[in-house]
């Protein structure tokens, strides 16, 4: 019996510990992201995702011409967010601009999206925490006023947008995804 009550604990202390991280030093990673550009609409911006020593980089050159401005990545694959009470965690390092974590509750391509907005520091590392709270339903860059409140467990993607009306290129490096 004490063995039992004992293996049970042991589960219960290592499903509490356990994380979700996204893990670029692991080559499959790189197939479940997509990268999603105003070229959609006829813009003219860039972008692409690369690793270098398990660090991702999303960068590029964000134009304004043909009534662009937006570049995105996506994940499509598995997210298993679990906990509302911990945070999405992410450690990165940027060149001063401000950019969006993007959260979706399906696999479409298309639809809402739970925002996110933060400023990047060029010089520094940062690590930044987001609760749930803090997302806001958007469709197409406009806020959904009666969509239902985020919750993580139900985000099948992760992603990140750059669509701050300032032309010219950017990078945001990206070495930390987890809960």
């Amino acid at each position: 019996m004490r063995i039992i009550v004992f293996v049970l604990f042991i589960m219960k202390c290592a499903s509490v510990s356990a994380q979700w991280k996204i893990d670029f030093s692991i080559a499959e990673e790189m197939t479940y992201w997509y990268r999603i550009n105003d070229s959609v609409m006829g813009g003219l911006s860039e972008s692409n995702l690369r690793v270098v020593d398990k660090v991702a980089y999303f960068e590029g050159e964000l134009s304004l011409e043909n009534n662009g401005g937006f570049a995105s990545i996506r994940r499509i694959g598995p997210v298993s967010l679990k906990s509302s009470k911990l945070p999405i965690s992410l450690e990165i390092k940027g060149d001063g601009r401000s950019y969006q974590l993007r959260l979706r509750t399906n696999q479409g391509f298309d639809g809402m999206a739970y925002v996110a907005s933060f400023s990047s520091s060029p010089k520094q590392w940062q690590t930044l925490a987001f609760f749930e709270h803090q997302f806001v339903a958007q469709f197409r860059g406009r806020v959904i006023k009666d969509a239902p409140a985020l919750v993580f467990s139900d985000v099948e993607q992760i992603g990140f947008m750059l669509a701050d009306k300032q032309a010219g290129s950017f990078q945001l490096a990206i070495k930390n995804i987890s809960q």
